[in-house]
């Protein structure tokens, strides 16, 4: 079973028909939407700070979600996908947008609608990535638009991923 943890009065609010793997850890000030997966080692850590995740979003193997003590929250949208060893820290990433495999996100950054964030990708503070667009790099650069898509298609094979998982409970 997912670690679960209340702290300074605060409980996660876990949305409907969610799959939180065993060794997974949601903890303090976090809003997770329905529908959502949270993979074996990752962490939403809501200690210092709200973190708000939409609905079908899957948050990968051993990735990272924190915030900022008073003055960044992490805000994270609908049908986005969280890949692996990815760290995001009190930033905003919006509807349908793909966070590549090993990739930072620093405070204050923005993600738009649909955006990718190439694997290993290091997304500056302050840095604001349009709808739609491409970025990789250290530190990341623009580099294309990504095809019209392109970033959601890996937030519906992860809900059918989560599916597997849940039907070995039963």
């Amino acid at each position: 079973m997912a670690i679960v943890r209340t702290i300074l009065g605060i409980t996660p609010k876990i949305g409907k028909d969610c799959f939180l793997a065993e060794t997974s850890a949601i903890i303090g000030d976090v809003e997770l939407g329905d529908a959502c997966s949270v993979w074996y080692s990752a962490v939403i850590r809501g200690d210092v700070n709200t973190i708000k995740i939409g609905n079908n979003t899957n948050i990968q193997d051993c990735a990272c979600i924190h915030a900022t003590y008073k003055t960044g929250p992490t805000n994270i949208g609908n049908n986005v996908s969280i890949g692996h060893n990815a760290t995001v820290h009190a930033c905003t990433i919006h509807d349908g947008a793909l966070i590549g495999m090993g990739s930072t996100l620093l405070d204050h950054c923005e993600v738009g609608e649909g955006a990718i964030v190439a694997a290993g990708a290091l997304v500056l503070s302050g840095t604001k990535i349009g709808a739609g667009e491409l970025w990789g790099g250290v530190p990341a650069k623009y580099i294309k638009q990504a095809k019209e898509g392109q970033a959601q298609a890996y937030a519906n094979n992860y809900k059918l991923y989560s599916t597997w998982y849940k039907e070995e409970k039963e």
